[in-house]
């Protein structure tokens, strides 16, 4: 137990001090190729690490940097043509900028052909290759890489090589240079314990989850239409089957039970297989796969209201269950089971395709398999135990009117969550005609004609009259018409946090009198930091960006609210400083970075540098805590929306600028 312990602690250790380091998944290498003695073509190379993905080099607007390459110094020579890539850059839909863009992975080189003008052969070509990259979780910001070519004989740099430009000034601006220096001076965490509840494991977390909804897919799939009268069926075939041979029968029922198991499992494997659990997650941000699942949502909703019915060919359950009937043993038993998937199927079907879908997006095939898993669980627990116990049926309800009211139900859920899809192809394509009122009126209206219907206010055509309302069915109403009156703030900007995954971004609010966390803050460090100095307070770092998703999320759900934006307002002087501002530069300048004098020419590269230069770190969103000195406070803090650690944070920053 103390090794695991041990090693448990170590992995954790190690895990969090990777996390604080540079992150450099994409490398240059770059060269020349002389095709004649006047002709030659530059040679930038890119490796980029498994899983990251470099940007081509055309970008539509409000989307990442596009890679480029600039010149500072051409002498001597011309350039010939543009810049061509090696291979085509996939288009695809990222859901971080809500964009189709086009990017690399692996690697690609791109070329640039030139002629040589001078005389005598001499030249100079200097420049850097800007370019940004991100993966699933994380992006790092706007990066130059620079090269630097001359003479008559060409040599290569590559990202190693150092002094290839001329001696660099100073790594600080003009207030860098004044008495407090040491605000722009390298800093260590080492003396602090991790807050960085981000660079902990998550997955167990996101199995779990993915499990809990897996079994209420399941359990929500046994009241069907086309699950629940299955059951005295299944009954009445085990009660054949085993006789007078109560352990056979138990045997039998466990047997059948581990067949649905298996047959749903099996069925999201080979579906995952097919695809990839990579594919899937790509799917579930494809634009295109989304509008074709609204679409499918929306005719399996129009028919659970009783517009017609979905099913699979007759002859295909009629000639499995025959099967079943016509063979014996375990075969006749896995028959039954498939049956009953194959019967049940316009019902689970769009439960099953939207738990995948999620499922996916853990990014390997254990997900599906988990969610499947459970699914299947819940769905066979209840068929196992009614073979085992048949005299449990005389209690159960009978088939009736309440099946189909919950295939109503359920069409309503499914119009609610088709929209969900519907908006992502929406942001993707950038038509606007889902923005963020506009779903939630629809949303509104949906589940307030859902309360409607389950106190009997609202009829289809297959209903069966309500002569008075159950105790069951009145209090669904009642949280279904508490819903909708939870969601009317939203139509005028409130946040609406328990359902931000599902309805649009903020931005895309017209009409918005939501105000969040009232607080003064600074966009340019050296300002932000005088100022606090002046008052004697301590500082909060938010290293932000434009494109930066999850910096929104902590936006939304920690600094609006209350606690948060008031302990900010009273105790710190917040700098928030966004890596990706393209904003130009009064004065660029010169610094060196590792090795390397890169030209710093944007407010984004400037406040990137700072993040690199001062705190090894290079990941957004990252939160640190300085004293007025420029000494952290604390560990840096990571992507985690609890209000309670970050609170807790705040606080251990305050105790440290107090006490010193």
């Amino acid at each position: 137990m103390k090794l695991r312990l041990l090693t448990f602690v170590t992995v954790l250790t190690i895990a969090f001090a990777a996390v604080a380091q540079i992150v450099t998944p994409i490398t240059w290498t770059s060269s020349i190729e002389m095709k004649s003695p006047k002709e030659g073509t530059l040679k930038f190379a890119a490796t980029i690490e498994p899983g990251w993905h470099l940007y081509s080099t055309v970008i539509p607007d409000g989307g990442p940097n596009p890679t480029a390459v600039t010149y500072d110094k051409l002498e001597g020579v011309e350039l010939v043509g543009d810049l061509i890539p090696s291979r085509p850059a996939p288009e695809t839909v990222d859901m971080v900028f809500n964009l189709k863009l086009g990017w690399w992975t692996d690697e690609v080189t791109l070329s640039q052909d030139f002629r040589i003008t001078d005389a005598n052969d001499a030249y100079t070509i200097e420049g850097a290759v800007s370019f940004q990259g991100c993966n699933d979780e994380s992006c790092i910001p706007p990066t130059k890489e620079p090269f630097s070519f001359a003479g008559k004989e060409p040599t290569a740099t590559t990202a190693t090589d150092s002094g290839v430009v001329a001696a660099a000034e100073s790594a600080a601006p003009a207030a860098n240079k004044a008495d407090n220096s040491g605000w722009w001076t390298p800093v260590s965490f080492d003396s602090f314990e991790s807050a960085d509840a981000a660079a902990s494991d998550i997955s167990e977390q996101s199995w779990w989850y993915i499990f809990i909804w897996g079994f209420i897919g399941g359990l929500v799939a046994l009241l069907t239409p086309c699950v629940w009268p299955m059951i005295p069926l299944t009954v009445s075939f085990f009660l054949k089957k085993g006789g007078k041979n109560r352990s056979k029968a138990i045997r039998d029922a466990l047997t059948y039970g581990a067949a649905i198991i298996v047959i749903y499992l099996v069925l999201g494997l080979a579906i995952t297989l097919i695809f990839g659990a990579s594919k899937l997650n790509d799917l579930a941000t494809n634009a295109v796969f989304n509008l074709a699942f609204f679409l499918l949502l929306v005719v399996f909703a129009i028919s659970f209201f009783g517009a017609f019915d979905i099913k699979l060919p007759s002859k295909w359950s009629n000639s499995v269950d025959s099967r079943a009937e016509a063979t014996t043993g375990m075969l006749s038993i896995f028959f039954m089971a498939f049956t009953l998937a194959l019967v049940s199927f316009s019902c689970t079907g769009p439960i099953i395709g939207t738990l995948l879908v999620e499922a996916a997006s853990v990014g390997n095939i254990a997900g599906p398999a988990i969610g499947m898993g459970a699914f299947a669980l819940a769905l066979a627990i209840p068929f196992t135990l009614f073979a085992i116990f048949p005299s449990w049926l005389q209690g159960m309800p009978r088939s009736g009117g309440w099946l189909n009211s919950v295939k109503v139900v359920l069409g309503f859920l499914e119009l609610a969550l088709s929209l969900k899809f519907l908006s992502v192809a929406d942001l993707a394509y950038g038509w606007g005609i889902l923005d963020r009122e506009v779903f939630v009126s629809l949303w509104i209206v949906i589940f307030a004609m859902l309360g409607l219907y389950l106190l009997g206010k609202l009829n289809f055509s297959h209903d069966t009259p309500t002569q008075h309302v159950s105790i069951v069915r009145f209090f669904m109403a009642l949280i279904s018409l508490s819903f909708a009156v939870y969601l009317v703030p939203g139509l005028w900007g409130a946040p609406l946090k328990s359902v931000s995954a599902f309805v649009p971004p903020l931005y895309t609010q017209d009409f918005n009198l939501y105000a969040g966390g009232q607080f003064r803050e600074f966009d340019d460090y050296d300002e932000g930091m005088k100022f606090a100095a002046e008052n004697g307070r301590p500082v909060l770092i938010d290293f932000s960006g434009y494109g930066c998703v999850n910096c929104r999320k902590m936006e939304g759900a920690v600094f609006d609210t209350e606690e948060i934006s008031g302990i900010i307002r009273e105790n710190f002087v917040l700098i928030k400083l966004m890596v990706d501002d393209k904003a130009k530069l009064a004065e660029p300048y010169t610094v060196d970075d590792a090795g390397k004098t890169i030209k710093i020419t944007t407010v984004g590269e400037k406040w990137s540098y700072l993040q690199r230069h001062k705190f090894a770190a290079n990941s957004q969103p990252y939160y640190v805590m300085v004293g007025n000195d420029g000494n952290p406070l604390a560990a840096p803090y990571y992507y985690d929306e609890s209000v309670e650690k970050f609170a807790e944070w705040l606080g251990a920053g305050i105790k440290s600028y107090i006490s010193k």
